[in-house]
């Protein structure tokens, strides 16, 4: 029975580790895809005022974005020649992938009450 409850946690563990995103195929993925090239070397100084600061976002609001760019002019998307080009061949566990990594980075955001 021990070891039962044992496996159970493990694999709980496990499941939530997955759902939240890889960490470090993000990290892989942001370096592949040159996102530091417009949203900054730590992604909290893009190049550009206009363009967000990523480091320390929501994981969930990344991936809403992203998923976004990837649908385009169609109903709830969003039409951006250079961030569509560059979310094209992502697929959903890339886009988790990079929403966690970013998410874990230290950010510069502030949470106004």
């Amino acid at each position: 029975m021990k070891k039962l409850i044992i496996a159970l946690v493990c694999a709980t563990a496990s499941l939530s580790a997955v759902a939240g995103g890889n960490v470090a195929n993000g990290e892989a993925l942001t370096k592949k895809y040159s996102c530091a090239a417009c949203h900054g070397a730590d992604f909290k100084t893009p190049i550009d005022p206009s363009y967000p600061k990523l480091a320390g976002q929501h994981a969930d609001y990344i991936k809403h974005a992203l998923t976004a760019y990837k649908r385009g002019d169609g109903p709830n998307g969003r039409n951006n020649a250079i961030m569509g080009g560059q979310v094209k061949p992502l697929s959903d566990r890339d886009i988790d992938d990079i929403a966690a990594y970013l998410h874990s980075l230290p950010s510069s955001l502030i949470v106004k009450r």
